[in-house]
């Protein structure tokens, strides 16, 4: 464990620390794009934060290749290499796109030969577990087409969802931390070393997102741009296939035994199937929406629109933050529960939580205004206008009641939350007599 964390750490230091200097030479470069009819921000934002984020995926994956524990991963397999080979041709066709712009068929193609050469160095799917006939090998075609497929719909789901700040890194680190838990376990607790390469991408994945999203945060400094999406969705998409092509459920020794143990011990084999689809599941979704969507008013499914999710939320009266703390909460609800039912799937209380919560993001949903209020003892944790400071007596000015709050208010909307999260805030005067 201690490997995997040295390595995220190290991948996001380097990220966090690439970024200024990538964003001042975005800025220097012109890859400030104007702003377009379906983006929320309102002043140019510098892209090309995929730089930062391949750079710390380059430190990570040295850093590793270095380590005791983690060194058998590049001497016994190729998959670094190839992860390495396809990130650098995605990466250098993001940047292409971010500076000049790339038709969405040659990007489209650029993502399919990223695909194929990671196949090539043997990053790809061998095998797949199907219930009730066990594990089928797949032809090289078959497996190739299978690889290609996964790896172009994760992309462009994560490039889908990349339209608020911060919302494409979060989800993603949230989708690569689930990842995380079931790969870590299956090496460690089964100790089966096919999932060790798995759990090391998920490891620098997450690094790559926490080192960037601190300057991507709402009010964003940068955006990472098509670089850094489709970087960053095919990384996910990389460990994806080595867990899911890689991993032989033959070795788990779940296939003994009654057929209905066998059933029930099997439901963890074909999370590993579920899962690369579980943890996308919101920009998937999202991405589904947008093809019917623009197919039915007869656009392109490539072209632009205001109509994804994240945009819907704004409409409904949710600020910019609580739009992607909303998105977060369900791609962690999915991501982790499915996670949860993999280890213990016959356990009702697993069930009732994932519904419980579940109600809980429902209701925040349709709550756009509701301002939720930290505790006493967390107010110095939140941000102001979270907390519920009372006026001591002595320090009430004339007219005011004693022990009421002078909590912010927004200038004009009176407790209404402003889209965007924009909105001055000031404190109510109160004039002598």
């Amino acid at each position: 464990m201690r490997e995997y964390l040295l390595t995220l750490c190290v991948t996001a230091a380097v990220t966090y620390l690439l970024t200024g200097p990538v964003r001042k030479f975005a800025i220097a470069a012109g890859a400030m794009p104007e702003i377009r009819a379906r983006d929320v921000h309102r002043e140019p934002t510098p892209r090309l934060g995929g730089i930062a984020m391949f750079g710390g995926l380059c430190a990570g994956l040295l850093v590793a290749a270095h380590l005791a524990n983690l060194k058998p991963v590049f001497e016994l397999s190729n998959e670094p290499r190839a992860l390495l080979s396809g990130a650098g041709l995605i990466w250098l066709l993001g940047v292409l796109d971010d500076k000049w712009g790339v038709d969405a068929l040659v990007k489209l193609g650029g993502q399919m030969i990223a695909a194929g050469v990671m196949v090539l160095q043997g990053l790809t799917i061998l095998w797949i577990p199907v219930p009730g006939v066990g594990n089928v090998s797949l032809t090289p075609m078959q497996g190739t087409l299978l690889t290609v497929a996964l790896v172009v719909i994760t992309i462009n789901a994560v490039n889908f969802v990349d339209g608020l700040d911060g919302l494409a890194s979060g989800m993603v680190c949230i989708a690569a931390a689930a990842f995380f838990v079931y790969a870590y376990r299956l090496w460690y607790g089964h100790n089966l070393e096919a999932a060790a390469p798995a759990a090391l991408f998920a490891a620098v994945l997450m690094g790559m997102c926490l080192g960037f999203l601190p300057h991507n945060m709402h009010p964003a400094r940068i955006f990472m741009g098509d670089s850094g999406s489709m970087l960053i969705g095919l990384v996910l998409a990389a460990g994806a296939i080595s867990l899911t092509g890689q991993l032989d459920p033959d070795a788990l020794k779940l296939f003994e035994g009654s057929e209905r143990a066998a059933v029930q011990a099997t439901v963890p084999v074909y999370i590993p199937l579920l899962l690369p689809l579980t943890v996308i599941a919101v920009p998937v979704a999202d991405l589904l929406l947008a093809i019917v969507r623009r197919t039915w008013k007869g656009q392109s499914p490539f072209a632009a629109d205001r109509g994804h999710l994240h945009h819907r939320l704004l409409e409904i009266g949710h600020s910019h933050s609580r739009a992607v703390l909303i998105m977060y909460f369900w791609s962690a609800l999915i991501a982790f529960g499915t996670v949860a039912y993999s280890v213990q799937s016959a356990s009702v209380w697993i069930l009732l939580v994932i519904t419980a919560l579940s109600a809980v993001g429902l209701g925040l949903l349709l709550m756009p205004r509701f301002t939720p209020r930290a505790p006493r003892w967390a107010e110095r944790f939140v941000p102001p206008r979270y907390r519920r400071r009372a006026v001591p007596p002595e320090a009430a000015p004339e007219g005011a009641v004693p022990g009421e709050s002078r909590e912010p208010v927004p200038a004009g909307l009176h407790g209404a939350t402003a889209i965007g999260d924009r909105s001055r805030f000031t404190r109510t005067s109160t004039h002598h007599g």
